[in-house]
C-alpha cells in the first residue's frame, strides 16, 4: 500500500523530505514511530536502520547494521567531498550510527552543525555556504540505501 516495490522504499528512505513524508504516512495509519521501533525490538534489530525493518517485513531481505550500511557506502559518500566536507559527514554519519534515523532529518541539521562547530556561523566559516551544506547533507544520503551497499 506505501510502495510498490524494494527500489521504490529504497528512492523514498534515500531522500529526507519523502521519507519523512513516508514516515508521516506510516504514522498516520497506526505505524508511528514507536510501533516501528516494537517491530525493530521483535527482530533483534535495534542497530539497523527502520529502512532494513521495512525492507524485512515487506521482502524479507537481512537487516544490515548501521555501521556496516555506512561502512559499505563510505567510498562512495566521501568520493566527491573535500576534507572539512569528509569531517562534517562522518561526524553526521557516527551519530546515524549511535542513534538512528532522526540523524538524517533534515530539520536535525542546525543542531548537527551547532553540536559540531559550536554554531552556525562557525560552520559556515569552515564549511562554506549553508545552500551547500544542506546539499551535501541530502545528497550523501542516497548512498546509504542504494542496493549495491547493502
Amino acid at each position: 500500500e506505501f510502495f510498490s516495490n524494494e527500489e521504490e522504499l529504497r528512492n523514498i528512505w534515500a531522500e529526507p523530505k519523502t521519507r519523512k513524508a513516508f514516515l508521516e504516512k506510516l504514522a498516520d495509519s497506526g505505524y508511528g514511530k514507536d510501533e516501528l521501533e516494537t517491530l525493530q525490538k521483535l527482530i533483534n534489530a535495534e542497530k539497523n536502520d527502520l529502512f532494513d525493518v521495512l525492507e524485512y517485513i515487506a521482502y524479507d531481505v537481512k537487516p544490515i547494521s548501521r555501521e556496516a550500511r555506512v561502512n559499505n557506502a563510505k567510498d562512495s559518500i566521501y568520493k566527491e567531498l573535500d576534507e572539512k566536507y569528509k569531517e562534517f559527514i562522518d561526524f553526521v554519519l557516527s551519530k546515524y550510527i549511535e542513534s538512528g534515523i532522526e540523524e538524517l532529518d533534515q530539520g536535525k541539521l542546525g543542531s548537527l552543525l551547532e553540536l559540531k562547530y559550536h554554531s552556525i556561523t562557525d560552520a559556515s566559516e569552515i564549511l562554506g555556504d549553508t545552500n551547500k551544506i544542506r546539499e551535501t547533507f541530502v545528497s550523501f544520503q542516497k548512498y546509504l540505501y542504494k542496493k549495491e551497499f547493502a
